[in-house]
C-alpha cells in the first residue's frame, strides 16, 4: 500500500499541503478526508474526475473518503474560476444533478468495501440546509476578517471587474465551505479536505475554523483534535495550454447520455504523444512500470500508439465499464478497417453522428437502383459527376465496407438497418447517406 502523498508526487498530481505534519498524520490508516462537489451541471466532465481520483488514491492508501455533494453550496455557487456570476439553480434541480453524479462516484470509488476505508457520499443540504442567518453570523461569520477573505484570489479577481463585482451571495460561500469541514470534523473525524489548487484559500479559511472552534495548540502532535489539513491538485492543463476535458465537439462528459462510450473512447484514443504519459499518470490506476514502460515505447514507436490505447481502455472500462469498452473498441477497429456493417444500430448513429451526411428518398433505390455516379457528386467525397467516375475507377471507393467497381448501382439491399448507406473514399473520408419514405 502506498503512501497517499508519495502517490500523488510522482503522478504531478501533488501541488501543496497546509502542514509538513501531515505526512505524520497520514502514517495511520482510516484517515477520513473530503472533497467537495457542487452539482451546478447536469453531469461531471472529465475536468471534474482529478479530485475524485485525488479521493480515489486516498482510499487507495488505506483511507476513508467523504464525496460532499454542495446540496446547499451549489444553490449558490463557488467564484473561484468565475469571472461571473453564476446563474442560480433552484433545488430541485441541484439534487437532479446529485442524483445523477451517483453512478459515475461508484465507478471510481469503492462503497462496498468493509472496514474503516470505505467510501461515503454526504450531502451538506443536510446541516446548511438548516442553519439559522443569526447563527452563522453570530457563532461563525464572527471569525472571518473581512479584510482576509477580499484577499483570497477568487474574490480580489472578481473586485477588479467594476461591471461585475461580486455579490455578497458568492462572498459569502468561503464561510460556507469552512463550516463543511467544521461539520465533518465534529461529526466524523475528517481531518483532511481534498481540492484543487484554486481552492487552497477555501481550505485554510476551514482549518482556521476548526482551530478556533475546536481548539488546537499549533505545538501538539499530528493527531491532536483540533488538527486538520488541506492537499491540493495543480489545475492541469494540455501540453497547448488548453482546457482538459475539451474537444472540438466541447466538453467530454462522464455521463453517457452527453457523451457517448464512443466519443469517450476516441477522446483518449486521439491523445497527443506530448500528453498521453500525463494523462496516464493523472487520470489513470496504471503503475508506475507500466506508465515507464508506455513512456519508452511513445518514444520509441510513436506510431504504434500503444500508449493512448492503453490510455483509451482504462479510462473507457474505469466510466463507462467493460462491455462498453468492448464496443467501442469494435467500432474504432470497424471504422478504421471500412468494415461497419456488423455495427448495430445505436453505434453506427454514434460512430457516424459527426461525419458529413445527406437524406435522400428511399424510392432512389428501387427499381434498377440509385446511380452511383449521380449519389456520390452529390456528397462532400466528390465535386462532380466527373470526379465521381474518376474515383469509381480508381477503386477508391467502398459501399458499407467493399469496393465498388463503376457500374455499381445502390439499391434496398445496401441499407444499414433499414435507413443508412455508408460510402468511403480513400482510408479516412467518410459520408452517410440516409434515406427515408
Amino acid at each position: 500500500m502506498s503512501s497517499f502523498l508519495d502517490e500523488l508526487s510522482w503522478r504531478g498530481l501533488l501541488h501543496s499541503t497546509t502542514s509538513e505534519d501531515l505526512k505524520a498524520h497520514l502514517a495511520t490508516p482510516g484517515r477520513v478526508a473530503y472533497c467537495g462537489f457542487d452539482p451546478t451541471a447536469d453531469a461531471l466532465t472529465i475536468g471534474n474526475l482529478l479530485p475524485l481520483k485525488m479521493l480515489a488514491h486516498w482510499q487507495r492508501a488505506g483511507h476513508r473518503p467523504i464525496a460532499l455533494m454542495g446540496g446547499a453550496t451549489g444553490l449558490i455557487g463557488d467564484p473561484s474560476g468565475k469571472s461571473t456570476e453564476r446563474v442560480l439553480l433552484d433545488r430541485d434541480r441541484v439534487e437532479a444533478n446529485i442524483e445523477n453524479y451517483q453512478a459515475t462516484f461508484e465507478r471510481v470509488l469503492d462503497f462496498d468495501c468493509s472496514g474503516e476505508h470505505r467510501a461515503t457520499i454526504v450531502n451538506n443540504h443536510d446541516w446548511l440546509g438548516s442553519l439559522g442567518y443569526i447563527h452563522m453570523l453570530r457563532d461563525v461569520g464572527k471569525h472571518f476578517s473581512v479584510n482576509m477573505m477580499i484577499q483570497k484570489e477568487s474574490v480580489s479577481a472578481r473586485l477588479t471587474e467594476r461591471e461585475q463585482g461580486i455579490s455578497y451571495t458568492e462572498f459569502s460561500y468561503m464561510i460556507l465551505q469552512a463550516y463543511d469541514f467544521l461539520h465533518l470534523n465534529r461529526t466524523m473525524n475528517c481531518t483532511v479536505q481534498i481540492g484543487g489548487s484554486d481552492q487552497y484559500g477555501n481550505i485554510v479559511a476551514g482549518i482556521d475554523l476548526i482551530r478556533r472552534l475546536v481548539g488546537r495548540d499549533d505545538h501538539a502532535s499530528p493527531d491532536a483534535e483540533g488538527r486538520a489539513y488541506g492537499v491540493t491538485n495543480p489545475l492541469v492543463t494540455r501540453s497547448d495550454g488548453g482546457k482538459i476535458g475539451k474537444s472540438e465537439q466541447g466538453a467530454i462528459w462522464l455521463d453517457p447520455r452527453k457523451t457517448s462510450p464512443y466519443a469517450f473512447y476516441q477522446f483518449w484514443l486521439n491523445t497527443a504523444d506530448e500528453d498521453v504519459v500525463k494523462f496516464l499518470k493523472w487520470f489513470t490506476f496504471e503503475d508506475r512500470e507500466r506508465i515507464e514502460a508506455l513512456e519508452r515505447s511513445t518514444l520509441e514507436a510513436p506510431q504504434a500508439r500503444e500508449a493512448q490505447q492503453v490510455l483509451a481502455e482504462s479510462m473507457t472500462r474505469m466510466i463507462h465499464g467493460d462491455h462498453e469498452y468492448d464496443r467501442a473498441r469494435s467500432a474504432s477497429r470497424a471504422l478504421f478497417s471500412g468494415e461497419v456493417g456488423d455495427l448495430d444500430a445505436p453505434m453506427l448513429a454514434e460512430v457516424f453522428a459527426d461525419v458529413p451526411s445527406s437524406r435522400h428518398p428511399v424510392s432512389l433505390l428501387e427499381g434498377e437502383g440509385g446511380d452511383l455516379v449521380e449519389l456520390l457528386a452529390e456528397t462532400t467525397l466528390a465535386s462532380s459527376r466527373r470526379e465521381a467516375r474518376q474515383f469509381l475507377e480508381q477503386g477508391a471507393v467502398s459501399i458499407n465496407g467493399s469496393k465498388v467497381p463503376l457500374d455499381r448501382r445502390l439499391t434496398t439491399a445496401d441499407l444499414l438497418h433499414g435507413r443508412m448507406v455508408l460510402i468511403r473514399r480513400g482510408k479516412k473520408a467518410w459520408h452517410a447517406l440516409e434515406f427515408e419514405a
